[in-house]
């Protein structure tokens, strides 16, 4: 097998891992909430369960990367489904609140494994800073396809069955992945492509680079939002009077509507420049966030959410490739872990905080509260960013 073809199916695998692992988690991530809605949670306990799939990823997710570095990324990934396939099937076993958190922290360090390996994998397979990027762009549209679909089979499949179902169904999926894993080639990093200046290759050092920090930050802004949406939107949706078929719908075609924006993701970047994209992308996610509570009809929340879709698609794929190619060669899954652990701490934090807010002042100010930090957070990357377009293009 030349080169050029076995990276051609180590790009498969690890497109049909991702695949199995995003269904699985996007399948149960809305239920979640609708779940512990369902066994009398409040809206602050609804936000501490939220945060606790970020928990231990906070804490650990350098430390993955750096295992990674050093084991290969093949027994990770494997470890990482079955964490994620138990912690399914703990709400299903155990329909109680103690199992959705145990369950959340459990799928959350494990996914930590899934996400971080499965870049690195591309990462060392691409021959090219441009085959780097169609492969991180493929992946992207893959993360998307399942913000489509999972959270459409999850929410039909709570309404016409159950919330432990949802968790079953997800469980099952998730086996899938485990045995594509085992087909994951052991891609060691050598001696030689060790850095040979030691204080260059620091993490803090890197932090210096204010491309690498842009990207961070615009990753945190982007999982954050989407996890306030895929958390308190159900919440909302509930209130107003509408399906949990219905609730799914509008949360998956924010997942469909990132497919074409990130497929033209390249060719928009290199004619307008990334600062403008992630500039411009970000603000109208934070527009569509504002204006949801004033959407009471089910077609004007789908048109927000295809523009929230259309507008926070493209800063992961953006920050992904960017956080790669700012990595010295024997720390890929460091840097990546650290891009994650940042990802994670906004995660941690945000649904605590917009549980508090929604406790104290209503549902509906987390969206505008979280629609203001979004304008506001774009424009704060717009000033980190400075005049950086042309490191960035096609990133």
């Amino acid at each position: 097998m030349n080169k050029l073809s076995g990276n051609a199916t180590v790009l498969k695998i690890v497109l049909l891992i991702m695949l199995g692992s995003q269904l699985m988690l996007n399948m149960s991530r809305p239920v979640i909430t609708l779940f512990a809605s369902n066994l009398g949670a409040s809206t602050l306990e609804i936000g501490f369960l939220t945060a606790s799939f970020a928990f231990l990823p906070l804490l650990f997710a350098i430390r993955a990367g750096k295992i990674a570095d050093r084991f290969g990324d093949r027994l990770p990934v494997v470890a990482g489904g079955i964490g994620c396939s138990l912690g399914m099937a703990l709400p299903f076993v155990f329909p109680a609140m103690w199992a959705l958190f145990v369950s959340q922290v459990l799928v959350g360090l494990s996914h930590v494994f899934i996400a971080i390996c499965l870049q690195n994998v591309l990462g060392n397979a691409a021959a090219s800073k441009e085959q780097r990027d169609h492969y991180f762009s493929m992946l992207s549209m893959v993360v998307a396809i399942a913000h489509f679909v999972g959270p459409l089979v999850g929410g039909y499949t709570a309404e016409h069955y159950s919330y432990r179902t949802v968790f079953q169904t997800a469980m099952l999926i998730g086996m899938v992945p485990i045995l594509i894993s085992f087909y994951i080639p052991v891609m060691l990093r050598k001696k030689e492509e060790t850095d040979p200046a030691p204080d260059s290759t620091t993490l803090l050092s890197l932090l210096k680079l204010p491309v690498l920090r842009n990207a961070l930050a615009t990753s945190a802004l982007v999982l954050y939002s989407r996890d306030i949406f895929v958390a308190y939107f159900p919440l909302y949706g509930e209130r107003i009077g509408m399906s949990d078929s219905s609730i799914g719908w509008i949360i998956a075609i924010q997942g469909l509507s990132m497919v074409p924006v990130r497929l033209f993701l390249s060719r928009l970047t290199a004619a307008f420049g990334r600062e403008r994209i992630l500039l411009l992308s970000i603000q109208i996610a934070g527009f569509a966030f504002v204006l949801i509570p004033y959407a009471g009809h089910i077609s004007l929340l789908l048109l927000l959410s295809v523009f929230m879709g259309i507008g926070l698609g493209c800063g992961q794929p953006l920050s992904m490739s960017t956080t790669y190619s700012a990595s010295p060669k024997n720390k890929t899954g460091e840097v990546l872990g650290l891009r994650l652990a940042t990802n994670r701490l906004s995660q941690l934090i945000a649904p605590l905080f917009f549980g508090v807010v929604g406790s104290w002042i209503g549902l509906v100010s987390v969206f505008y509260v979280s629609g203001a930090f979004l304008i506001g957070g774009a424009l704060l990357t717009k000033t980190k960013a400075g005049h950086q377009d042309q490191e960035g293009v096609g990133m």
